[in-house]
């Protein structure tokens, strides 16, 4: 039988996780169809109810919006993504006759091998740029790294429970600032992650600029398209290095692929390499 699975988030027209997947299944030689389902946030518990009435899902890419409310449409969460209450992955799972929906946080692997690419082995300072689901995501990557202590720049810094409740979880000191203060520190950090959404770290970007300091760090913004971004292009006039988050994309579907497939170590260099073709990144030197 065939199988299907999908990104659901919204907008989503842009995803290139479809790419990503359905390179992978063919490298496999598995029958699993992927597509991209546009959906907002008050859609999902009614979509998710529809999803448990269908046979023949495997799998569930979940993006902005959603990450926070598919905790409750989910029934059981493993690994970090309870410790952080932030779902990315839905897995579904046959158990005495009946299938489960087990809810995963792939972006914390996704975020750690994408900054372990570009070379990174500290981040003695760091900064996340915005509050919500993947930031949670990348204060617990910070911690995987090594980071004792982050500062995250929101534009409301009343409206970062998600970050905070992270940084709780996992035992990393955050500070929590407003925008208006993330041009220097941003600039000298040694990591920068910015989980802002396209275009929405222009204005930052152009401060940045203005401070005439260079950058030094390593900067992942977690925003693909367009590409490059505002702050990419600035990062790197100033001599910092740029991680694009089409890597951290790459690194969070290889860990959904093999939790939709079971497939486990098959999913190895060879099938990354036409993930990577797939979406226009250099393949892997393993």
């Amino acid at each position: 039988m065939s199988l299907r699975a999908a990104v659901l988030g919204h907008p989503i027209s842009h995803s290139k996780s479809p790419a990503l997947h359905l390179a992978a299944y063919a490298k496999l030689g598995v029958d699993i169809g992927y597509t991209a389902v546009d959906l907002t946030e008050q859609a999902l518990p009614a979509f998710m109810q529809r999803v448990r009435n269908q046979d023949g899902w495997c799998g569930l890419s979940v993006t902005m919006p959603l990450k926070t409310g598919m905790v409750l449409e989910v029934d059981e969460v493993r690994g970090v993504a309870g410790t952080l209450g932030v779902v990315n992955t839905v897995a579904f799972e046959e158990a005495g006759g009946s299938v489960r929906r087990i809810g995963y946080n792939t972006d914390v692997a996704g975020i750690v091998n994408a900054v372990l690419n570009a070379g990174v082995v500290s981040s003695p300072s760091a900064v996340i740029l915005g509050g919500g689901g993947t930031a949670a995501a990348a204060v617990a990557a910070l911690k995987e790294l090594g980071t004792a202590k982050a500062q995250v720049f929101v534009r409301d810094t009343s409206r970062a429970a998600e970050a905070r409740a992270a940084a709780a979880g996992v035992g990393l000191a955050i500070d929590v600032r407003p925008m208006t203060q993330a041009a220097t520190p941003t600039a000298s950090a040694d990591v920068v992650i910015s989980t802002l959404p396209p275009r929405a770290a222009d204005s930052l970007a152009d401060e940045i600029a203005g401070l005439g300091t260079g950058t030094h760090g390593v900067l992942l913004d977690v925003a693909y398209d367009p590409w490059p971004s505002r702050i990419a292009t600035v990062w790197q006039e100033g001599g910092g290095a740029v991680v694009p988050g089409l890597e951290m994309l790459l690194y969070q579907a290889v860990e959904q692929v093999r939790l939709f497939t079971g497939r486990g170590e098959e999913v190895n260099a060879a099938v990354i390499d036409v993930m990577c073709d797939s979406v226009g990144l250099p393949r892997r030197a393993f």
